[in-house]
């Protein structure tokens, strides 16, 4: 049984949705606790697991052939994680999702909570809802490279979430940004002197 301020979290991320919509869910929804470092998806995963992260951080990487990894992107609190290529695309997983933090989702099986979607309208906008904002953030972070200087893509990742340097190590950041640690380093040098003018 669900105490008020579980219902409270799940109608504040499924907005829209009643008591039932919310026990349907719950009931093939499931907590998971990952360690920092422990992996959530590996590379060449084919299961559909979507999860909302409560509390925590995670990264999705691309390892290459010689040892160098490349930040794909980050999801923290209040955000949910999933392979694009499993869901999406429906093949096994390119990136690698592990835990920077130790970390607590709400995970179900898309696989098994598609057919509760079709059947249901209101679940169904959800999905709309969730498939959209995968959409929505692989576009915004396409155009960012395109529309955007690094220290621009920089200024707006610490902006959305203002403790990420704290929580994050340069080398993953430099990545996600598409630039080295080096130039990091030169764009937070640059902004700290601008900000003593």
């Amino acid at each position: 049984m669900l105490d008020a301020e579980e219902i409270s979290f799940y109608l504040s991320v499924f907005k829209g949705l009643d008591l039932k919509d919310i026990y349907d869910i719950v009931k093939i929804a499931h907590v998971k606790k990952l360690a920092a470092g422990d992996v959530y998806i590996e590379q060449g995963a084919t299961h559909q697991k979507l999860g909302y992260i409560r509390k925590g951080l995670i990264r999705a990487y691309h390892l290459k052939e010689n040892g160098d990894d490349l930040t794909l992107l980050l999801q923290w609190e209040g955000k949910f994680i999933a392979s694009h290529d499993a869901i999406i695309h429906l093949r096994p997983s390119r990136f690698i999702y592990q835990a920077l933090e130790d970390t607590v989702l709400m995970e179900v099986d898309y696989g098994k909570v598609e057919p509760l979607l079709n059947n249901n309208p209101r679940l169904s906008s959800t999905q709309a809802t969730f498939l959209r904002s995968m959409l929505a953030e692989s576009m915004d972070r396409v155009e960012a490279f395109v529309l955007l200087s690094p220290e621009e893509r920089y200024l707006q990742l610490v902006s959305e979430k203002p403790n990420i340097v704290n929580r994050v190590p340069d080398k993953y950041l430099a990545t996600l940004l598409g630039i080295t640690p080096v130039s990091l380093s030169r764009i937070r040098k640059r902004i700290s002197s601008q900000g003593k003018h």
